[in-house]
């Protein structure tokens, strides 16, 4: 949403991948290597998506007797690991469900290719993968198109951000421009309504007449959006709150923008 309507909650983004020296570049994916996928959701989610091209699949006996049960048929073959094994490639707190995987980014689409019918969500420089993977998740539940978002200032699609979307990374296209108030501008030629969520607008989400093709557009925790992406914007809007605090996670904040708007352009 907007400005002061969520603090910031900067979290880590290292993951222990690989080698010492590669460990950070290998777990976010950098543009020549692969992205890393881990949990069963995740993994098997992408393993059922034949857009992806997968590097190395490592399994425990147990997620390879499940998958089997499930009719699950990796199009590569796994390598048999231990869970240990497993757990040593990533920080303690991961929660691998016996199941890595390495593999090629999906493609990015342009704007030009979104069709104009629905609702897209478009983050201004939300960099916190574990709120980025929940918005995936939620944009994924609402049958959102599109994300669109920066090449820079926000994180990469895989680990953390994987694994907190449990699968959508497979169901949302990832729109990645270089410059977002461009961006914007080719949404409007699209044909989109653009709405920035601001908690200091004058108006009510709710209560504004909306139409698809929409864009719904986020700003970052703390920050709100930035003053040339608010600009860009046709509208802005708060979400009204009837309790006593007023502010929401991001996340959360785009599932309730997502409920109203989907109900408001059905």
């Amino acid at each position: 949403m907007g400005e002061r309507q969520w603090p910031a909650k900067p979290r880590s983004q290292h993951r222990r991948f690989g080698g010492q020296n590669a460990r950070h570049d290998r777990a976010r994916g950098t543009p020549n290597g692969p992205v890393v996928l881990y949990g069963w959701h995740t993994v098997t989610a992408a393993l059922s998506n034949p857009a992806r091209r997968f590097r190395r699949l490592l399994a425990t006996e147990n997620a390879l007797r499940r998958l089997a049960e499930d009719g699950i048929t990796p199009p590569i073959a796994p390598e048999l690991v231990r869970p240990d094994a497993l757990a040593a490639r990533l920080t303690p707190d991961a929660v691998h469900q016996g199941l890595i995987a390495e593999a090629d980014p999906l493609p990015s689409p342009d704007i030009e290719e979104l069709a104009t019918d629905g609702i897209v969500l478009v983050l201004d420089q939300i960099t916190d993968p574990h709120n980025v993977g929940a918005i995936l998740r939620t944009a994924a539940a609402f049958a959102v198109a599109a994300i669109v978002t920066t090449a820079r200032h926000s994180p990469e699609a895989t680990g953390v951000l994987a694994k907190s979307a449990s699968g959508a990374l497979e169901l949302v296209p990832i729109v990645t421009v270089q410059n977002l108030a461009r961006g914007l501008a080719a949404l409007k030629e699209r044909g989109f309504l653009l709405v920035g969520l601001d908690s200091d607008a004058a108006d009510n989400l709710a209560a504004l007449e909306l139409r698809a093709p929409l864009a719904l557009v986020l700003g970052a925790e703390g920050k709100g959006l930035r003053q040339l992406t608010g600009a860009t914007c046709d509208r802005l809007a708060r979400l009204d709150l009837p309790g006593a605090i007023k502010s929401l996670n991001v996340s959360n904040a785009a599932a309730l923008a997502l409920y109203i708007a989907s109900s408001a352009v059905a």
